[in-house]
Parts: C-alpha cells; structure tokens; sequence
C-alpha cells in the first residue's frame, strides 16, 4: 500500500524554510574559487554525513535527533532501517558538482534544487490535487516556473540550454530515480541530472562556450 506523506503544511514550510537556506551555497561559490569552495564543502558534507552514520548506530545521538527533528521527517526518515538525511544528499550534490562541473553550470544546477524544490513542496502540500509521478501537477508546475525564473538570471548561461536544464530538472523531481530498488534522494538527482544535460548541450552545441562557464574557477 502506498504510504502517505505524513508532514503537514507547516512543518513542510519549516522543513523547506531549512532546505532553502541551501541557496547560500550557490551565491556563495559564485564569488569565491572552486578551491575554497571545496575549504568549505569537504567539511561541511563531513559533519552532516557523520551525525547520519551516529544517529543510525549510536543511541545517544539517534535519541538526540529524534527528539530534536521528528516533527520534520518523513514516514520514511521514521522507519528503523537506516537512511541518509536529505541535508547529507543536499552538501553531497554541491561537492560533486564543484569538483566535475563548471562554475555557471553549478549555480544554476544547485539553484534549482534549493528553490525550486522548495516551491513545489511547498505549492504541492497546499494546493496539490492532481497527480504527476510521484508528485502533483501544482507542485511541480511551481518548480518550472520558478526553475525558469532561475536560469534567466543566471548570469553567462545561455537561455535556450537554461530551459533544457529546467526541464530535465522538472522531470527528474516529478518522476523518482531509481536504481533497481534504490530510490535516489531528489536534492542529489535535480542538481546532477539538470547539471549533466546543461554540460551536454554546452558539448554538442556550444563547445566554444564552456571556458567562459568557469570565471573565477
């Protein structure tokens, strides 16, 4: 039987109220090096993965966590069996993406997860009626429009693969990945899949351009 999502609206909001303030690290990486960047990310995603590993196997902490977050996770991050929370996928996919990706592509990429995510969560939990995938029609028309929104303002990145990148992000948070059984956390697929199309497109069509995509590596 398919299970329901048990937060309701205003703990979804402070849960994406957090999942938003993730936009800092795009805007952040935007003025500063890759080298510092990863200063900053290698620990970062460090700490966030070792407190999922301690609140897995180590009671003190797990005791802690739930205590302190059970308000905010889902029926799944309820479940004994023990999982990765979404702030470890979230700094995991800014990590990956600085190190293999151009700089312009990655702000856009990561822009989109923390926004535009956040919209359709956000929209889908309060006015969501119809469904698409796993999601709702509302919810992940909000995360066009605003993905949109996103890589028209991104500077240097070309309009036309901004759009590319917008819908292959869409699609990837309306519709799960898996591997096998495997469900792939969405804040590390939309940032990797949109970032792997936009690089694609730059490849094929625009080559000339991907120099200009790294100012300030």
């Amino acid at each position: 039987m398919k299970k329901i999502d048990r937060l309701r609206l205003r703990y979804e909001v402070a849960r994406k109220t957090i999942h938003l303030s993730s936009i800092s690290i795009p805007v952040i990486y935007y003025f500063i090096s890759r080298d510092i960047a990863l200063l900053l990310l290698v620990p970062l995603f460090t700490g966030f993965f070792l407190v999922d590993l301690l609140k897995n196997f180590y009671p003190p902490v797990s005791k802690w966590y739930h205590k302190t977050f059970d308000a905010m996770l889902r029926t799944h991050e309820l479940e004994k069996k023990p999982y990765l929370n979404g702030a470890t996928f979230i700094t995991l996919g800014a990590l990956i993406l600085v190190l293999f990706f151009p700089k312009i592509i990655v702000v856009a990429s990561f822009s989109m997860v923390s926004i535009s995510d956040t919209f359709a969560a956000v929209i889908g939990k309060a006015f969501g009626k119809h469904r698409l995938g796993e999601k709702s029609i509302e919810g992940t028309l909000a995360f066009f429009l605003s993905s949109l929104l996103i890589v028209a303002l991104v500077p240097e990145l070309n309009m036309l693969i901004g759009i590319v990148m917008a819908i292959s992000a869409t699609l990837t948070e309306a519709f799960i990945v898996r591997i096998g059984s495997f469900k792939i956390d969405d804040n590390l697929s939309i940032p990797l899949v949109s970032a792997l199309v936009g690089i694609l497109c730059y490849m094929l069509f625009m080559p000339e351009q991907i120099p200009f995509l790294s100012m300030g590596r």
